[in-house]
């Protein structure tokens, strides 16, 4: 932005209504202004909205979403002495997937800067799953961030204040207007914070079902075909792969649940459709680094265990001491006998947050304990009568509301169903 220039709001306002690109400079001065309150929420709100209709081309997106990441601090890690590869999510029912994936690519040699988030809805939040560990500290300086990749090779962390405030105070915004929904806003808010924290490759998991928030695969192409563009214009090599969320991920969903379930793969074992993903993965972000190592080896001998004990340890966590587990359970059974068909990920994840796994609002506190533990899944055999899932609460008033939720997320096959792939589809340059 050219020292002193200034707009008016409005005219920008009205330009983007009427489906007029924004210049570069007014797209500076506008993130500019808004991030430091010069511009009020209305006129940004009418901003938001514009966009929501009209869209942001390449041009006018790299440049916002790079206004974004200018808001605030941007992590320099270029010289630890390793390659620098993150990994995103656009979230899902059961995705612990980053529990595992960071320590596995440190344990290959490279380093992820990992800044995460916590759940809202029924998606859960990597953050929250992680504090089921006790004395774990999503809250790590710039500094410490640092010192822990350099000395550990990988890091989950919370971002920090001065990370794309810009970001923060529009999803804010967007959350309240109507304009969550927007390929373009929703591309810069993911892509801002992930160039921020100093990663220079990208591997995007966008998610497509039932349970994630882009419900087909066209939409989600479109997202994944935005996200991999902003990354490659703002010089961070990246590729999306487009994953199957219609039904949980693992059979293990809920805070402390998921975490018990990231250590059974880490030490080699755990349901094959969470190292399927975690290897898919791991291997374009090697490959992206120029790191010729199988993951999948490196996974199944145990090698990425010490790696996650020293990330967990590094941020205050004692693994020593039991998680928080809920008081009560209760089951919902097989209302026929052949073989499960389908889980809606959705009702899961629903029912999951109505035992206390999640949070309506972000500041609604959550039971680490409770979640669902999926004791059949598609392709399972199954008798009526059968315990299929079962609930962990520590409110037990919440069984029979959740069990209404997951009443007709069940489905039943008389034969034997074919399993749907998991990897749907994969976005390069």
């Amino acid at each position: 932005m050219t020292a002193g220039q200034t707009f008016d709001t409005e005219s920008l306002i009205i330009a983007k209504r009427d489906g007029e690109p924004l210049s570069g400079p007014a797209i500076d001065w506008f993130i500019a202004g808004y991030t430091d309150g010069t511009i009020p929420d209305y006129q940004a709100a009418a901003m938001l909205m514009a966009v929501y209709f009209n869209g942001l081309n390449g041009e006018e997106l790299a440049r916002w979403t790079s206004a974004m990441i200018d808001s605030g601090h941007r992590y320099d890690l270029g010289d630890l002495g390793r390659p620098l590869v993150d990994k995103h999510s656009t979230g899902g029912v059961g995705d612990k997937i980053s529990l595992i994936l960071c320590p596995l690519v440190a344990a290959c040699g490279a380093i992820m800067p990992q800044v995460a988030g916590r759940g809202l809805g029924h998606t859960g939040g990597t953050l929250d799953k992680l504090e089921a560990i006790h004395g774990w500290n999503p809250s790590v300086p710039p500094e410490k961030f640092r010192d822990i990749l350099a000395d550990v090779g990988g890091i989950i962390a919370a971002a920090s204040q001065d990370l794309a405030p810009a970001d923060r105070k529009l999803y804010a915004l967007r959350d309240v207007t109507g304009t969550v929904a927007s390929i373009p806003l929703i591309a810069s808010s993911i892509m801002s914070k992930k160039i921020a924290s100093g990663t220079t490759s990208l591997v995007l998991d966008v998610k497509v079902g039932a349970g994630a928030f882009m419900r087909n695969l066209d939409d989600a192409r479109v997202l994944a075909n935005t996200m991999v563009e902003i990354g490659n214009r703002s010089g961070v090599n990246t590729v999306a792969l487009l994953t199957a969320m219609d039904h949980p991920l693992g059979r293990l969903v809920g805070n402390t649940l998921e975490v018990e379930e990231s250590i059974e793969v880490l030490h080699g074992g755990g349901p094959p459709d969470i190292i399927e993903l975690v290897v898919a993965l791991a291997r374009d972000m090697l490959t992206l680094v120029g790191i010729d190592v199988d993951p999948a080896d490196v996974l199944a001998s145990g090698a990425a265990v010490p790696v996650w004990e020293a990330m967990i340890s590094a941020q205050g966590g004692d693994l020593s001491v039991p998680m928080p587990r809920s008081e009560h359970t209760d089951v919902v059974v097989a209302t026929e006998s052949g073989w499960v068909s389908g889980l809606d990920a959705l009702a899961v994840g629903q029912a999951s947050a109505r035992l206390g796994a999640g949070r309506a609002r972000k500041e609604d506190s959550i039971d680490l304990g409770a979640g669902i533990e999926c004791l059949a899944k598609p392709g399972d055999p199954i008798t009526r009568g059968e315990p299929i899932l079962r609930l962990h609460s520590d409110r037990p008033d919440t069984f029979s509301s959740a069990a209404e939720l997951l009443a007709n997320a069940i489905s039943y096959s008389p034969e034997a169903p074919e399993p749907p792939p998991l990897i749907l589809d994969r976005v390069t340059r």
